[in-house]
């Protein structure tokens, strides 16, 4: 299978560190662009105890992003869990070029991720939310 995008070896161990990271409160976040010169995807930052709201204002405006999103989610019943949730950030504002690179190589990097549910942000900050989150996953 040809990858349009190189996923490094750096990247699959630190989603992997993520993803098996033991959590007991807070959502936290793993932040990755595509480098449009070398196509690969590059880690850009880390979040621990973010709001869902301050990761949306740490995102660019005008770039594309995929944001695998560990998420407290208290039930109903008074369990918590942190299920993982791929955020494909894909601003409408954003280069066509590149979002066409990141739209390609989407499928890839959730299978690598390993993340069954994603959720499209192309709005900007406004539309992603904590109120879209809990939905999202709430449709389980």
């Amino acid at each position: 299978m040809s990858h349009t995008v190189d996923i490094p070896q750096e990247l699959k161990a630190s989603l992997r560190k993520f993803r098996f990271a033991r959590r007991n409160a807070g959502h936290a976040a793993i932040v990755v662009k595509i480098n449009k010169q070398k196509l690969i995807m590059e880690e850009v930052e880390q979040f621990d105890n973010i709001s869902i709201e301050d990761l949306a204002e740490e995102l660019p405006e005008n770039a594309p992003r995929y944001v695998v999103l560990s998420y407290e989610l208290n039930h109903d019943d008074g369990r918590k869990s942190f299920p993982l949730v791929l955020v494909n950030w894909a601003p409408t504002s954003s280069e066509i070029g590149i979002l066409t690179l990141h739209a390609s190589a989407l499928l890839d990097f959730q299978a690598m991720a390993d993340v069954g549910k994603a959720i499209e942000v192309r709005d900007g900050a406004e539309t992603f939310t904590t109120e879209v989150v809990e939905t999202s996953l709430k449709k389980f």
